[in-house]
């Protein structure tokens, strides 16, 4: 079960945002969320992603599964920016040519308004990322799926949420014995190899997440499930949480504008 710690709320023990409302550390970070993905700039989403990653350390979140849990959106990042950089703009950057086996010379330009317009494309990215991945740490995901609901977020959206929380470790344990097995018997051994075993264990998941999801509707009807999933209950905000929330968006607007 090792491997299911990178989705778990194994590191959500107490620290200083365990005791927050869950609903103002989601009404916070939308705020902020939307300050970052309308700032035309650098600046503030880069602001953003360090003052989630100082939150996450503050939390002792180990560095390990933060990367973890920021590795693809990275990716995705870099590969915006060389796009952007290599194959938009007009403002000639730089030159560099490559040779190859059918042309005598592969010519790249990069663009500098380009790479400006990716800058602000992948620090949109960091800094929503940083975000959404600093709320995961600091709440439950029982407190965040009440959140959502007194959100007025569609009903259904929120069961299927908890019902793929719930099988997303079970579907996980399953993938970690299955490629297992296949390691053991040489599955991986070669490029070619590895794709059979990789389709094999991906179509595999796909028929069980089928006969899981038609044995979970079957047993949910017969113990009378009506389609209303018990949620906790809200408590009243407090005062004090909402000045602080305020102080903090407020902040963030400021720096925002700037």
């Amino acid at each position: 079960m090792a491997q299911c710690e990178c989705f778990s709320e194994h590191f959500s023990k107490r620290h200083f945002l365990s005791g927050i409302d869950a609903r103002v550390k989601l009404l916070v970070t939308l705020a902020l969320l939307l300050m970052v993905l309308s700032y035309q700039g650098i600046l503030f989403p880069i602001l953003v992603s360090c003052g989630a990653f100082m939150l996450c350390a503050k939390m002792r979140i180990p560095v390990k599964m933060l990367f973890m849990r920021m590795a693809q959106p990275l990716f995705l990042a870099v590969v915006v920016l060389v796009l952007k950089c290599f194959f938009t703009g007009e403002d000639m950057l730089f030159v560099f040519s490559l040779p190859t086996s059918h042309f005598p010379l592969l010519t790249l330009a990069g663009h500098s308004d380009g790479l400006l317009e990716g800058l602000r494309i992948t620090s949109r990215i960091m800094g929503g990322v940083s975000l959404v991945i600093a709320l995961g740490f600091a709440t439950p995901f029982i407190e965040f799926v009440a959140a959502l609901s007194w959100l007025r977020v569609p009903r259904p959206f929120i069961e299927i949420m908890m019902f793929a929380y719930r099988y997303l470790f079970v579907f996980l344990e399953d993938a970690s014995t299955i490629y297992s097995a296949q390691k053991n018997r040489l599955g991986y051994a070669g490029l070619r190899r590895g794709l059979n075993s990789f389709g094999v264990l991906t179509g595999s998941l796909v028929l069980r997440g089928f006969e899981q999801s038609q044995k979970t509707a079957d047993a949910m009807i017969q113990r009378g499930y009506t389609g209303d999933m018990p949620l906790l209950k809200s408590r009243p905000l407090k005062a004090a949480e909402l000045a602080v929330a305020f102080i903090v968006v407020v902040i963030g607007g400021a720096v925002w504008m700037i």
